[in-house]
């Protein structure tokens, strides 16, 4: 083993494919695009302007300068040097499993369908249950939105439907407040992996 090599960069995470990293200046134009996309913001109450893109971004790099961790840049080398953003950040709202630590995504539409969010997803959890000991993970979205559900499926989050619950962020009699919860705990994620 050669000592002389530097220890991996706690900000960055690395899969066979894809790389999480610290957001760059330059991402805050892709990132708005993906969030003014009709098709990548069909499940969220509506697309966002470049305003609200930018303010988003600014509430990422603060909770990664107060937490150390949030959703990480996703780039996929060779591909795409911003694909979108994966990653870890507390819940923002009260509900009956907070306070929690959710797994979110929001990846371009054009490169959906090739496993880029379950892998950076999976690198993130990684990340939350070895070098963070969180003791479990959750991720939610509306019921319609299957994608995202199965990439929850596929990472070994499960859901009760007797846990779904109405987002508190939404007004009454809005057709996206029904949220589907999916949890992860850190036990369960140890047997997954064999250890």
């Amino acid at each position: 083993m050669n000592n002389d090599l530097p220890p991996p960069d706690p900000a960055m995470l690395q899969g066979a494919r894809v790389l999480l990293r610290p957001w760059r200046p330059e991402d805050r134009d892709p990132f708005a695009a993906i969030n003014a996309d009709p098709l990548a913001m069909r499940h969220f109450p509506a697309p966002l302007s470049r305003h609200d893109s930018d303010a988003l971004a600014d509430r990422i790099e603060a909770h990664f300068a107060q937490y150390g961790f949030g959703p990480w840049a996703l780039e996929i080398p060779g591909v795409s040097e911003f694909a979108g953003c994966v990653g870890l950040l507390n819940v923002s709202f009260q509900a009956h499993f907070t306070p929690a630590v959710e797994i979110a995504w929001r990846v371009a539409p054009a490169l959906w369908g090739k496993g880029y969010a379950t892998e950076a997803a999976a690198c993130a959890i990684r990340h939350g249950f070895r070098a963070l000991a969180l003791p479990e993970i959750v991720s939610f979205t509306v019921p319609a939105n299957l994608r995202s559900i199965a990439v929850m499926q596929r990472l070994g989050m499960q859901c009760d439907i007797r846990e779904d619950f109405l987002h508190p962020n939404l007004p009454p009699q809005h057709p996206l407040r029904l949220h589907r919860l999916y949890r992860l705990r850190r036990g369960q994620w140890l047997e997954q992996q064999g250890s």
